[in-house]
């Protein structure tokens, strides 16, 4: 197997047993919540994310905390000083400022190793759609795929995974600016639900709405049926923000009327479930285009 790590950050909301069998490094995220700042570990050593939405669920006041260019110095000098190659796939920079601080700390250590490689990639992703696209990688780098035919596999594909979620609580989406507080107060009074997406510059957009909470869910399987490739040959994943009998129910659906090969489920981590908030769903799958 080629001797490079792929490393990546807590956004990717991979379970933690995964990650590890993946051999990945992933770099810990912060989130702040009700005034206390938690590093959010994939195995959830410092706080559990049942936790952490227990305390979003009562209007606890959250937010992220930005990592910079001296959090990355050390864990990718760590695996560069142990004669490592690194590919470092990161949360998109269009939602954070994560992707440049390893990027800068890349350029910054490549010139201090210039016998090994570094390379990084920018997810344009979040959450397990960001696993997913980390989890493809692993899965060529298994193949024995170079450290450029998987940065380059990378590259080609991340515009081709679809994220499409909804948000139960317009509440938080008000908290972050996506929504007017009579849009949040309107839509929370007829149970409209948002369907949302991230495209191809890596940021959260609202493309439709759904009356209810089902029809909502529905509606994420509807877009994977117009946009998603060869689905019964995929493994897909599905995040939720400590709602998993609602995640459930989207696999259901999507075992149901796809036949998919495969259905991983996992929380949306605290650094986006602090602006999601509770209730949130996402699927993840590899398609035409985003």
């Amino acid at each position: 197997m080629s001797d490079f790590v792929i490393m990546t950050d807590s956004s990717c909301d991979l379970p933690a047993s995964l990650a590890n069998e993946m051999e990945l490094t992933v770099l810990p995220l912060y989130v702040d919540v009700d005034g206390q700042k938690y590093t959010n570990y994939l195995d959830e050593r410092e706080i559990s994310f049942s936790e952490i939405y227990a305390k979003l669920r009562t209007k606890c006041p959250a937010k992220t905390s930005a990592v910079n260019t001296n959090d990355f110095m050390e864990p990718m000098e760590n695996l560069l000083k142990a004669g490592k190659d690194v590919l470092y796939i990161g949360f998109s920079s269009g939602l954070s400022g994560t992707y440049n601080a390893g990027a800068m700390a890349a350029r910054e250590l490549s010139e201090k190793y210039p016998e090994r490689k570094i390379y990084t990639c920018d997810s344009l992703c979040a959450s397990l759609g960001q696993g997913l696209l980390v989890y493809h990688a692993w899965q060529e780098k298994k193949k024995g795929r170079t450290i450029e035919e998987v940065r380059d596999f990378v590259e080609d594909n991340k515009l081709h995974l679809c994220h499409w979620f909804t948000i139960d609580d317009l509440m938080f989406l008000k908290r972050g600016g996506r929504v007017s507080g009579a849009t949040a107060v309107v839509g929370s009074m007829l149970s409209i639900k948002p369907v949302m997406h991230v495209d191809n510059e890596g940021h959260l957009i609202k493309v439709d709405v759904a009356r209810g909470r089902k029809a909502s869910i529905k509606a994420l399987a509807d877009r994977a049926e117009k946009l998603g490739v060869d689905l019964q040959n995929q493994t897909i994943f599905i995040s939720h923000g400590d709602c998993i009998d609602d995640a459930n129910y989207l696999a259901d659906i999507m075992r149901n009327r796809f036949n998919v090969r495969d259905v991983l489920i996992n929380y949306v981590g605290p650094v986006i479930g602090a602006h999601s908030g509770p209730g949130t769903i996402a699927l993840f799958f590899l398609g035409r285009e985003r």
